[in-house]
């Protein structure tokens, strides 16, 4: 065993020192074909195509001129073999640099990101035990059970005091650690169900071999509804209002799950989590009347909660969740995510668009107008608003939005999108990533997911083929196509994210972490206070459990990398 882990790590050592980046699952035979060439030499050059299996020349040939990142000291050369299209696998040979790592010419050549990104959420449930028979060797007991969670003098109500006992199990942990919020799982369901929505076909047959699998139900909505049902119980009856969290007073260790046995608490109501609750629930119950046979009485009840919601919302539109304020007033004092928010307009849009699509109520289009000509921002955990837009738009011909309208929202979306297609030319990765340096900040892979996703609803608006070309750059920045050279979702690739900062990774005594997880990815700011090898924006990543600030790994970047790989996937013909 000794011997196979220095042979394991000997192997990763030379894999390191490759100048050839790109994607390190491969290409569709019918899609472009880029790989990048990190190097110096800016004398004129060829490259060829090798079979693995016979090391034989398939195909020849020319590098891009040299090309300096404005994100990086790098400068790049650009292989591109989309001419290219035979099946196979093969590998790439550029003199004087290290030939890549193998990859294949297939299709479904991203099945295996695709179906991994979406199972990573099955190794993040709570409450209960993972058998080996779906979880293989990183099955485990059951984690926190949160069948006896306390109210907290922050939540405290008349109906519910402090310390009042209520019970909300399930769900999934947040990230690395093992709380679980409403707010970041309001943009991570709303991606999820988004994904169903858009590709319910694809969806419909995709199998990851989850406890569920065989009810009659999609894969995808099993697993929604395994943190759906947790979200209901963090509802308060009595009011509507939903609280932020469900945490620890403090972190846990690097210790696996259910190790610790501290109290957990429910936290204050907020205007932020309760909006994002009522979006969740309104859209989840338009996709599940579809499956009333199988799901009995889940539709209603989700459109109940999601209008009590909004009642709260409107009578509190300005409740921030302030952990510090909340820590100078309560105890015990709370020191995990806060997940604070102190603007709603975002929140209130999306809300607003889900339930209007939900139950076509007047109503809520005239919340909607208020907002409906805001810019179109890239969607993240504090600033929603797109999700809002992409569910109009994908329901238009059912709602009673006026045409101008509707083109308008339209106009606003491909207008986004076209601001990254035409900033891929000059990106010396040749991908939509990275368009400023900007992108690179906490979570940044996750914006990479979530440019693609914007990319994928223009193509879905115009069926331009420029916009799934693009939506694929990040694919494939994703999966290798970039500066550190690694790919960032666990167990998948050749050289993938071995350390990721996760609790069940770090504690379990798996040489390989839990696989299906996306890594957050270079982030200059650097707020873990490691000691990083590289410190420029695109580059600065460090493949360390204790790097929390470029190698976490947390629901909602994992959510638009199930969107994008499967959305490519199920478009793959169209490439």
């Amino acid at each position: 065993m000794k011997h196979a882990l220095i042979v394991f790590f000997l192997m990763m050592s030379v894999i390191a020192k490759s100048q050839v980046r790109m994607n390190q699952l491969g290409f569709y035979p019918n899609a472009p074909k880029v790989a990048i060439v990190v190097t110096k030499d800016s004398a004129d050059a060829g490259f060829t195509i090798v079979s693995a299996s016979n090391n034989k020349v398939v195909y020849n040939g020319k590098l891009s001129a040299l090309q300096h990142s404005s994100n990086s000291s790098l400068q790049t050369r650009t292989a591109d073999f989309s001419k290219f299209k035979t099946p196979g696998k093969y590998f790439v040979a550029v003199k004087g640099v290290e030939n890549s790592y193998p990859f294949t010419i297939s299709k479904n050549v991203n099945y295996v990101a695709a179906v991994a990104s979406l199972k990573g959420y099955y190794y993040q449930r709570v409450s209960m035990p993972l058998y080996e028979k779906y979880a293989g060797k990183w099955a485990r007991p059951a984690g926190h059970p949160d069948t006896a969670v306390l109210i907290h003098a922050s939540a405290a109500t008349t109906e519910r005091p402090e310390g009042t006992v209520i019970s909300c199990p399930g769900g999934w942990y947040d990230a690395g650690d093992y709380n679980k919020y409403i707010v970041n799982s309001g943009i991570t369901m709303g991606t999820l169900l988004s994904a169903y929505e858009d590709f319910s076909g694809y969806f419909d047959t995709l199998k990851t071999n989850i406890p569920e699998e065989g009810n009659g139900v999609p894969d995808i909505l099993n697993e929604v509804i395994y943190n759906l049902r947790w979200m209901l119980t963090m509802q308060d009856p009595n009011d509507g209002g939903v609280y932020n969290k469900c945490t620890n007073a403090a972190f846990d260790g690097m210790v696996m799950p259910g190790v610790t046995k501290l109290p957990r608490y429910v936290l204050q109501k907020g205007t932020a989590a309760t909006l994002d609750f009522a979006a969740v629930t309104a859209q989840a119950a338009r996709i599940f009347k579809k499956f009333s046979a199988q799901l009995p009485g889940l539709a209603d009840s989700c459109e109940k909660a999601a209008l009590a919601a909004w009642q709260w919302a409107l009578k509190n539109p300005n409740v921030r969740y302030d952990q510090n304020a909340i820590n100078k007033q309560f105890s015990p004092k709370i020191t995990t995510g806060g997940y604070g928010d102190g603007r709603f307009v975002d929140e209130g849009c999306w809300a607003a668009a889900e339930l209007f699509a939900t139950t076509k109520d007047g109503q809520y289009l005239y919340e909607l107008r208020k907002y409906i000509n805001d810019p179109m921002t890239l969607p993240n955990w504090g600033n929603v608003s797109g999700l809002g837009i992409y569910t109009l738009l994908r329901n238009s011909k059912a709602l009673d939005l006026s045409s101008s309208e509707t083109e308008m929202l339209k106009r606003k979306v491909l207008s986004f999108a076209n601001a990254y297609v035409e900033a891929i030319p000059s990106n010396a990765f040749k991908t939509v990533m990275g368009k400023s340096k900007a992108d690179f900040n906490w979570g940044s892979n996750s914006n990479a997911a979530n440019q693609g996703i914007a990319l994928i609803n223009a193509y879905l608006l115009s069926k331009d083929k420029k916009y799934l070309d693009a939506a694929l750059t990040n694919l494939d920045y994703i999966l290798g196509r970039n500066a550190t050279g690694y790919c960032f979702l666990t167990g998948v690739g050749t050289k993938s994210t071995m350390n990721p900062h996760h609790r069940p990774s770090v504690a379990d005594g798996i040489v390989e972490p839990v696989p299906g997880l996306l890594a957050g990815g270079p982030n200059p700011g650097r707020q873990d206070g490691c000691k990083y090898e590289f410190l420029e924006p695109e580059t600065c990543y460090l493949d360390e459990s204790c790097s929390y600030a470029s190698n976490e790994i947390a629901i909602n970047w994992n959510a638009p990398m199930v969107y994008l790989s499967n959305a490519i996937e199920a478009l793959q013909d169209k490439l």
